[in-house]
């Protein structure tokens, strides 16, 4: 074994201790970890700087913000899944196209589900699968309905890539495409992450009312056109409006 993996085992042991710690001193740390003092100073003062531990006035470690953050991810990622999975079966075998599930991921969205056993093409989606939230329905869903500070913020950073030969690449564009999404309330994306593809999204809200996930139907470009699109985006709606719901979404 590797020093650099010794010191990778030795740095989660210390972490470790917090699951059974709320909170630990420095000698605490020692003689818990058994790993040697100065070892552990470096360890621990590297975790600080990190964010992963907290020191407080009171010369004790804490789990840090950056904890806070993952367990947010993670428990909204797991409780949207688990309350959109049957709604996104039923949709899946109604409309017979590919059913994905999205989170925002910082400047990305990760897709943590994904139903296309009737869908008989293999689109670009897959789970784990990471897309900035500019390209494709799904992602833009998300980035349309944040709110105003943060696609204003978005906009000014981002750098527009192409995937597909219908990716917007003009920031001019994306903003009318975003206005266009609040008005209309959902998302639509053809050719964006792979030639020949279509998709339409809607936003799923949290019980605080903020966007936190979003959901699409997708499929061949030659699906989504006139009034099928009507026929999938009253559907999808429908479907994201329950999952809302049952995260405690109450729509004024």
């Amino acid at each position: 074994m590797t020093n650099n993996n010794k010191t990778v085992i030795r740095s989660m042991d210390i972490l470790n201790l917090f699951i059974d710690h709320t909170e630990l001193s420095f000698q605490e740390v020692i003689e818990l970890s058994g790993i040697p003092k100065t070892s552990a100073f470096r360890m621990l003062k590297s975790f600080e700087e990190m964010e992963f531990l907290e020191k407080g006035t009171d010369a004790k470690y804490r789990l840090g913000i950056l904890f806070l953050k993952f367990g947010h991810l993670v428990s909204t990622r797991l409780d949207v899944r688990k309350i959109a999975e049957p709604i996104m079966n039923k949709l899946h075998n109604d409309v017979k196209e590919a059913i994905n599930l999205i989170v925002r991921d910082g400047d990305d969205a990760v897709y943590i589900d994904k139903i296309d056993t009737k869908q008989k093409v293999r689109l670009y989606t897959a789970i784990g699968r990471k897309s900035p939230l500019y390209a494709g329905a799904c992602p833009r869903a998300v980035l349309s309905f944040l709110p105003d500070a943060d696609i204003k913020e978005y906009l000014e950073s981002v750098e527009l890539k192409s995937f597909a030969m219908g990716t917007i690449t003009e920031k001019e564009k994306l903003f009318e495409t975003i206005m266009q999404a609040r008005e209309l309330g959902y998302t639509i994306s053809h050719s964006e992450l792979e030639d020949y593809t279509s998709a339409v999204a809607a936003p799923i809200y949290d019980h605080k009312g903020e966007v936190v996930a979003a959901m699409s139907i997708a499929g061949l470009e030659s699906n989504y056109r006139g009034e099928n699109v009507e026929i999938f985006v009253d559907k999808l709606k429908k479907a994201t409006a329950e999952i809302s719901k049952q995260l405690g979404y109450e729509q004024l």
